[in-house]
């Protein structure tokens, strides 16, 4: 499945556990001698939701949180979906063309993004080159947000490796650029563990959250990606909705064990 082009195997491991390594999760992954998926997202039983959504980026590394797998799968399994992962119980509601989704409360302390030391996460005090004084904001995961003129013009493919293992953010960083107009978010994102991708649904919703902080736009706001856009609700001490369209592209069998 896809959402706005940010792609997903979805492995249903309800009934039948299967364990995954690192480079097992990265082998399916693979676009070349692989499956070839943005992530892996494997539904195994909860005790506390409908499901536990495991998420592994094209790296073989595991996240907390992916806001278009989750409207994926909320898709998948219909109606109102109780979806448990590492950074929260996410709500989905299947639409007629997606899902609308509640990813939660945003968090804005510094040592909750992580950042490696005490700071305003609204208007951090740092910069590298041209991006100067992001805001930061966890949704389920980490995100730095830089407000530029304009977002296509940025080097995110040169500028988003570097971010995202720098030092003052312990857990790595998700990377997104973005600008404003006409009270609409253009937005790219460097997402940690897999590049630049053509959407990511908590990207949407940290750095709208961030915009309406700091007044730029007002609720609900569409944000606009290179995939497609997604359509963002937020209010101070509420919950995020982020509303976009899912896409079911082919079911498959696949001999695990060949994935190493």
């Amino acid at each position: 499945m896809h959402g706005l082009g940010n792609d997903f195997v979805i492995i249903d491991a309800r009934e039948d556990e299967m364990e995954l390594s690192v480079a097992k999760a990265a082998a399916i992954a693979d676009r070349h001698n692989g499956i070839g998926c943005d992530q892996l997202i494997v539904l195994r039983p909860s005790g506390k939701a409908d499901v536990r959504m495991q998420i592994f980026n094209a790296d073989g590394g595991e996240v907390e949180a992916c806001g278009n797998a989750a409207r994926c799968v909320a898709k998948l399994i219909g109606d109102e979906t109780r979806i448990e992962t590492d950074g929260g119980i996410i709500i989905g509601n299947a639409t007629a063309d997606g899902a609308i989704v509640d990813m939660g409360k945003p968090r804005f302390e510094w040592q909750d993004i992580p950042l490696a030391y005490a700071m305003d996460t609204l208007n951090m005090p740092v910069g590298w080159e041209d991006l100067q004084n992001p805001s930061a904001v966890n949704v389920g995961n980490p995100h730095v947000i830089f407000f530029v003129d304009d977002s296509a013009s940025v080097e995110l493919d040169r500028l988003g490796p570097m971010l995202e293992v720098d030092p003052l953010f312990p857990d790595k960083v998700n990377v997104n650029v973005a600008h404003i107009a006409d009270g609409t978010i253009h937005l790219r994102v460097w997402e940690r563990g897999v590049g630049l991708t053509r959407a990511c649904g908590t990207g949407a919703c940290a750095t709208a959250v961030a915009a309406i902080q700091r007044g730029l736009v007002s609720s609900p706001v569409q944000v606009n990606l290179p995939g497609g856009s997604l359509v963002i609700s937020w209010q101070q001490g509420e919950n995020i909705q982020m509303q976009g369209p899912t896409t079911y592209v082919f079911s498959g069998e696949a001999d695990w064990a060949q994935f190493g």
